[in-house]
């Protein structure tokens, strides 16, 4: 009799606790709002910040130290975020990093620009499934696309006779893929922005003579201000981290565009990993993306909440 009444007493026990709790909710809502304040912030904490504060660790810790360190740091070598530049040109693969990313974003905005122009404002058949058919392709993963594009862009394919151009160790080896995996999101985004536009605005441009190519780099674009800014800026930050293509494309020297991901890689050795040097330079890495985080996340938000509200 006892081992059949203890868990049902228990399971009692905390049904009425969790309804105790739910009835205090009712009656003090401020409550719950805590609770679920708190909740979220330990979550922020521990999944967001604390990585952060591990490279922070690994990065002061001298590197012999590191085995046995542990949530403090086992040292302070703060001269590690100099010496980093002495052992690899990191500054050199930053700017390379820098570099693709801009053009990229480049590159993406003018062509969703104009698919957004297209796909915001104009009506034509087909129109529904092509705009479906961009959503789908937005959430490929970047994975599936790594095999075949590095076949063609290392002179493997075939095409019409004519052989693939070998772009392994050129920018153009990332741009381009960079451009494709972006572009599905950016125009979603554009053409959100651009479909809100009143007609009235454009037919008033078009009345004074000017073009639609006019219309939308003179009237359309400046007022979809925050979201071109959404779409750049999300684009720029995910070229500048990406890995897999990256990885792939060169071989990691740095006069061949080897980016920051390769940098850090440089710092694995035969025999032993500078553990601190990695985290050193990951950290330098983190820092113009961070920055620009901070200076244009208004836009990011306000340009996220606006598309997403006004469709």
């Amino acid at each position: 009799m006892a081992t059949e009444t203890g868990p049902s007493t228990q399971s009692e026990d905390d049904q009425s606790t969790l309804q105790r709790w739910i009835q205090r909710s009712i009656r003090d809502p401020q409550l719950a709002y805590r609770v679920t304040f708190y909740t979220a912030m330990i979550f922020f904490l521990v999944f967001t910040l604390f990585p952060f504060y591990w490279l922070v660790v690994l990065a002061l810790t001298p590197n012999h130290l590191i085995v046995n360190m542990g949530i403090l740091p086992g040292g302070f070598n703060i001269s590690v975020f100099w010496d980093v530049f002495q052992q690899v040109p990191i500054h050199l693969y930053i700017l390379n990093s820098f570099i693709i990313a801009i053009t990229t974003t480049i590159i993406v905005l003018l062509v969703a620009s104009l698919a957004g122009y297209v796909f915001g404002r104009l009506q034509f058949r087909g129109k529904g499934p092509l705009m479906l058919l961009i959503l789908i392709i937005s959430f490929f993963p970047p994975a599936a696309f790594i095999l075949p594009l590095f076949r063609i862009f290392t002179g493997n394919i075939e095409i019409l006779g004519t052989t693939t151009p070998d772009l392994f160790n050129t920018a153009g080896a990332m741009i381009i893929p960079f451009s494709a995996l972006m572009l599905p999101l950016s125009i979603f985004i554009l053409t959100t922005f651009y479909a809100q536009i009143p007609d009235g605005l454009e037919d008033a441009a078009r009345v004074e003579g000017t073009t639609r190519i006019g219309a939308l780099t003179r009237v359309i674009m400046p007022l979809s201000m925050p979201g071109l800014s959404t779409a750049g800026i999300l684009t720029f930050i995910a070229v500048y981290q990406e890995f897999f293509f990256s990885f792939l494309m060169t071989d990691g020297r740095v006069e061949n565009w080897a980016p920051l991901v390769w940098g850090i890689l440089n710092f694995q050795g035969r025999y032993s990993d500078l553990y601190n040097y990695m985290a050193a330079a990951s950290i330098i890495g983190v820092l113009p993306v961070a920055l620009l985080v901070v200076i244009a996340q208004e836009k990011i938000v306000s340009g996220l909440t606006q598309g997403a509200l006004k469709e």
